[in-house]
C-alpha cells in the first residue's frame, strides 16, 4: 500500500495505544464488530510507520479481498509472508479480517520466531482470542478492541458540535464511521445498518458455527433489544419462547447468546455482589455494541429511552477503558461499577430526576454504599445545581464529553 486513503480520520485513542508496542515482539490483535473501523487503524499505523521510520517494509493482507483468495492455511500464510521478506529491511506485517484463516494462531507463532518482523492483525470474532491465540501465543500479543465511534469521535467524525440535536441522531443511529458518508436520515442509515447487522449474523454467526435455527437467533436478538439492560436468565427467554410457541432449552438459548457476544453484536455484564465481594454465576445484563444497529432492527421507540442512555452510558464507560459490572447490593442495583488503576467509580443512569420515587431509588442505592469513591447519577436532564449528600449530579451530554 502506497498512500493512505484520504478519508480517513485519525482515531488517536486507539493509536495511542499501540504506539509504545511499535515493533517490540508483540503480535497487537484489533478485535471489535465488523464496520468499526479496524481496517482503518491499520492504514493509521501504516502511516505512523512511514512518517517515523526510514527504512521498512509494510505487508498488507486483506482476506476480505479476492487477490489473496490463495491464502487458505497456516502454511500458506507464511509462505507467501517469507517470500516477501526483505533482509535489508524489518517488514511490518498487517492481516486484515485474519479469523477468516484457519488456524492462524499457527502461522501467528512461526512468524514471530522473525525478529525482523512486527505483526499486527484484525479480527471479528471474540473466540479467535480466547481459543485460537490465548493459547498458542500467551503473554506475546496484546488484545486492542474498538469500538463503535465514542460521541466526542461522532462529533469529530460528522464535524457538529455538542448540542442536543448532535446527541439525539448519535442516540439513534450510533456510531459506525462509515456513517460520515451518507445523509444522516432515517430511510438511509437504518437501510445500512440493516445490511451490516445481516453480513454479522451470516459471517459471524450462522456461517461460523454452522446454525441452522436462524428464525430462533432472529427471535433471540429481538429479545434481547427488547430487554436491553435487564437482568437476563437462559431460563427466562426459554419460558418466553414456550409462550411464543417456540422450544428451545435453556442450554442452547445460553449457547446462542455466546454467540452474538462472540461476534462483538452485543456485551455481557455479570452482576458483582458488593457486600459478599462476588459475581453471581447467573443472571448477568447484555448491552449492544452498536444503538444504531439495536434501533435499525428493533425501531427507535419513545418508551425505549431509558434503556438507550444506560446502553450508552456503558459503551462510554468501555471506551474510557473502564472494567464495568452491574452492582448489587442487598436487594437494590446499582447501574454500573466502573473500575480503572484501582479506583471505583459507581455510576447511576436515570431517564429523568422529576419524581420522588426516582431521586429515592437512584440517590438511595448509592448512599447505600460505605466507601469514599466517586458516585454520579446521569441523566438525560440538564442540571445546574449542587451534589446530593456528595453525589454528582451530571447531565447525558457532559458525562460523554468527559476527558476521563
Amino acid at each position: 500500500m502506497n498512500s493512505l486513503p484520504s478519508n480517513v480520520i485519525q482515531r488517536n485513542h486507539y493509536i495511542n495505544k499501540v504506539i509504545p508496542f511499535i515493533d517490540k515482539s508483540i503480535i497487537k490483535v484489533f478485535t471489535g464488530q465488523r464496520r468499526v473501523g479496524k481496517s482503518y487503524l491499520l492504514f493509521q499505523i501504516m502511516d505512523y510507520i512511514k512518517n517515523n521510520f526510514q527504512v521498512f517494509q509494510i505487508l498488507y493482507v486483506n482476506k476480505e479481498d479476492l487477490s489473496f483468495s490463495f491464502i487458505n492455511s497456516a502454511e500458506e500464510l507464511v509462505n507467501y509472508v517469507n517470500k516477501q521478506i526483505s533482509n535489508q529491511k524489518k517488514m511490518y506485517l498487517f492481516i486484515d479480517e485474519i479469523q477468516d484463516i484457519p488456524d492462524f494462531s499457527l502461522a501467528l507463532r512461526s512468524l514471530l520466531l522473525n525478529e525482523n518482523i512486527d505483526i499486527y492483525c484484525t479480527g471479528s470474532n471474540a473466540t479467535m482470542l480466547s481459543s485460537d491465540i490465548a493459547g498458542y501465543l500467551s503473554g506475546r500479543y496484546i488484545e486492542i478492541n474498538v469500538q463503535s465511534l465514542a460521541y466526542v469521535e461522532f462529533l469529530m467524525f460528522h464535524k457538529l458540535k455538542d448540542t442536543p440535536e448532535s446527541l439525539e441522531s448519535y442516540l439513534k443511529y450510533g456510531g459506525l464511521p462509515y456513517l460520515k458518508n451518507l445523509p444522516l436520515r432515517d430511510d438511509v442509515v437504518f437501510e445500512y445498518l440493516k445490511s451490516i447487522y445481516t453480513t454479522i449474523v451470516y459471517r459471524d454467526i450462522i456461517n461460523r458455527y454452522a446454525i441452522r435455527n436462524v428464525a430462533f437467533l432472529e427471535k433471540l436478538v429481538h429479545f434481547v433489544c427488547s430487554n436491553t439492560g435487564s437482568i437476563f436468565s437462559s431460563k427466562k427467554i426459554s419460558d418466553f419462547l414456550k409462550s411464543q410457541k417456540t422450544n428451545m432449552p435453556p442450554n442452547q438459548v445460553q449457547l446462542y447468546v455466546n454467540y452474538l457476544v462472540h461476534a462483538f453484536l452485543i456485551h455481557k455484564v455479570n452482576r458483582y455482589d458488593l457486600v459478599g465481594k462476588r459475581l453471581f454465576e447467573i443472571g448477568e445484563k447484555y448491552y449492544f455494541e452498536n444503538l444504531g444497529i439495536r434501533n435499525a432492527i428493533w425501531g427507535y421507540r419513545i418508551e425505549d429511552r431509558g434503556k438507550i442512555i444506560e446502553n450508552l452510558v456503558y459503551n462510554e464507560l468501555l471506551f474510557r477503558g473502564y472494567d464495568v459490572q452491574v452492582g448489587i447490593i442487598g436487594t437494590n442495583e446499582i447501574d454500573f461499577i466502573a473500575k480503572k488503576n484501582n479506583e471505583v467509580w459507581y455510576v447511576q443512569v436515570a431517564l429523568q430526576l422529576t419524581e420522588e420515587q426516582t431521586l429515592q431509588r437512584e440517590f438511595g442505592n448509592l448512599l447505600k454504599i460505605n466507601d469514599n469513591y466517586r458516585k454520579t447519577v446521569v441523566t438525560l436532564d440538564v442540571y445546574k445545581g449542587n451534589t446530593f449528600e456528595g453525589i454528582e449530579i451530571m447531565d447525558l451530554r457532559t458525562f460523554c464529553m468527559l476527558t476521563d
